[in-house]
């Protein structure tokens, strides 16, 4: 198993983490700036505010892109067994 192979093994994962993460993080990051700008124009400046939108806005996003982060997933499972009879020990 040579440093190469590890690495790209390593950069695949990232790359599979940070595609997987996208929605969530993306919808979060919206949700919490509109939150932020209605706590903003309204003087609301409740600390507790910003979590439940969040939390709804991440789980509406687990909901609608869960099956494709599961194929994204499993993809990455199949094509890292896969290449387990090119490892050399």
């Amino acid at each position: 198993m040579g440093q190469s192979l590890i690495l790209d093994i390593a950069k695949d994962a990232l790359f599979t983490i940070i595609i997987v993460s996208m929605p969530m993080l993306g919808l979060a990051l919206l949700v919490g700036l509109v939150v932020s700008i209605f706590q903003a124009t309204t003087q609301i400046q409740e600390p507790t505010l910003t979590f439940i939108p969040k939390i709804l806005a991440v789980l509406f996003a687990v909901l609608v892109f869960g099956p494709w982060m599961l194929n994204i997933i499993i993809d990455f499972t199949v094509r890292l067994f896969g290449s387990i009879n090119s490892f050399v020990f």
